[in-house]
């Protein structure tokens, strides 16, 4: 049985409001299993209904087949809309791609979405401090387009040249929602969250020499920000970072009456390896 979202719940009260649904339907729809057990797997398929963005799959540690077979599982719970794998290497890639015709996927963010994109609201900006944090802002990009956000890509403007980030300064001020992956010391989010207004989410990195131990320097850095209005993840955690930032992107949309979508020399996002684009395809 397809799994119920938000927006297929919304239309079955409507259908019982107008008396084209009787309640018991309604009913039957709406408590049904919450799950499906795969034997090695208990995918949650209600998750869509109460958070508005379905269940997502962490690939690590997993084997290629549980990959997808999970994504496949869930594809069918949900084929109206992305549904998502992360941290995922080739071989779980390439087997996603056996199981499910039509993927789209990114190689430097390990993620993969099955299922149309949602059309895009709101806009997403995602700044990475140097090359070596590309991994974790792909990750951030892809998770925020397929959660349905626009997404803009500002790559490579550490603080060690600081003419590069007030460069970046227009894309930040029309972003709904900022991105700031860093490394290293990880000073960038404190010196963009004192430049802008926006609500900023900074994602530390394990980027750097031994005295950062793994992240953690950057990790406290963000933490201690001066600047006001950064908020902070763990450690090389791009999709909670891009998850946030979307929600945010959406709620802005919404908020201002629109549905947030932006010039198309605008909109987009650039995957290192070109797979990905802002309308979803590739």
């Amino acid at each position: 049985m397809t799994a119920v979202d938000r927006d297929a719940a919304r239309e079955l009260l409507a259908g019982v409001a107008s008396g084209a649904i009787r309640p018991e339907t309604a009913l039957d729809r709406l408590v049904g299993d919450p799950y499906e057990d795969l034997g090695f797997a208990k995918i949650d398929t209600h998750r869509a209904l109460r958070t508005g963005d379905p269940e997502v799959v962490y690939g690590a540690g997993k084997s290629p087949e549980q990959c997808a077979a999970i994504l496949a599982a869930l594809h069918r719970a949900h084929p109206e809309r992305a549904v998502l794998l992360t941290r995922a290497d080739e071989s779980a890639r390439a087997a996603v791609r056996a199981a499910i015709p039509g993927i789209i996927e990114d190689a430097q963010a390990g993620c993969v979405a099955a299922g149309p994109l949602p059309d895009p609201r709101g806009r997403v900006a995602i700044v990475s401090a140097g090359t070596s944090d590309g991994r974790i802002a792909a990750e951030a990009a892809f998770v925020a387009r397929a959660a349905g956000a626009n997404t803009e890509r500002i790559d490579d403007v550490g603080v060690a040249g600081l003419h590069r980030v007030l460069a970046a300064r227009p894309a930040l001020d029309r972003a709904d929602c900022v991105v700031v992956v860093a490394g290293m010391d990880g000073a960038l989010p404190s010196v963009i969250g004192g430049l802008i207004g926006v609500p900023l989410v900074a994602v530390p990195t394990s980027v750097g020499y031994g005295a950062a131990f793994g992240g953690i320097a950057a990790l406290l850095t963000m933490l201690n920000s001066c600047a006001p209005g950064v908020a902070v993840v763990n450690i090389d955690n791009g999709f909670g970072a891009g998850l946030f930032a979307a929600r945010v992107a959406r709620r802005s949309a919404s908020a201002a009456g629109g549905p947030g979508t932006t010039r198309p020399e605008e909109g987009t996002t650039r995957a290192e390896d070109g797979t990905m684009r802002a309308d979803g395809s590739t």
